[in-house]
């Protein structure tokens, strides 16, 4: 039934038709993927009754038509169905794309805990075995130190140790390709001697007042 009404279409219309199915469509565009797939199944069709002669069921208009809507309502059962497969597989693709961004985010959260955990540890154990310098108001200082670990840091501590150790980190994982820091009379020489003495931190091969962190994950 659906050769007598695709044979009625202009031959210009059947012409796109035919065109438009031999092109190749976005996967995630499935519903008009399987209508194309229609249009190419049709159109065969069409083709295989153009080379023969069908027997006409009946003149009857009324009969016609009431197989024409029973052929139109199988069709549209078919497509039905087809939907709905498609939006079934695309609900469980959000809820699966929704389920790997929450375990993404718990992770990162996670991370962040763990490195507050590194970060406090670092600060006690740089405290016991690299104290800072000798100047009035040492304990303060030292306070100052662990408020740094609780990101409460104070730009007037930027010439210890702890606090380019800290710079080097975020350097290091904000810009991964530009890991390299300047050195500025903020910082305290020492402590800059000391990590690259034991290869805390490295030097530019070209440019010695430039430090990054070496990279230990790596």
């Amino acid at each position: 039934m659906f050769s007598v009404l695709f044979s009625l279409f202009p031959t210009k219309c059947q012409s796109k038709l035919t065109l438009l199915g031999t092109e190749t469509l976005p996967e995630s565009d499935a519903k008009l993927s399987l209508l194309m797939m229609r249009v190419k199944a049709l159109t065969a069709e069409y083709n295989l009754w153009q080379k023969r002669s069908p027997e006409i069921i009946s003149t009857n208009p009324d009969v016609l038509v009431a197989l024409g809507k029973e052929e139109l309502q199988k069709v549209k059962n078919d497509l039905e169905m087809v939907l709905s497969t498609v939006q079934s597989k695309n609900k469980k693709l959000r809820e699966d794309l929704k389920r790997a961004f929450q375990e993404l985010k718990n992770k990162m959260l996670k991370l962040r805990t763990y490195k507050e955990e590194l970060l406090n540890a670092l600060g006690e154990f740089l405290e016991e075995h690299f104290p800072l310098p000798e100047e009035d108001g040492s304990a303060k200082k030292k306070k100052k130190v662990r408020s740094f670990f609780r990101k409460d840091c104070s730009v007037h501590i930027l010439n210890l140790m702890l606090l380019v150790f800290q710079i080097l980190i975020n350097k290091l994982m904000s810009t991964p390709h530009e890991p390299y820091l300047t050195i500025s009379d903020s910082f305290w020489p020492p402590y800059i001697e000391l990590l690259l003495r034991y290869g805390i931190a490295l030097r530019h091969p070209e440019d010695p007042n430039r430090i990054r962190l070496e990279a230990f994950h790596q």
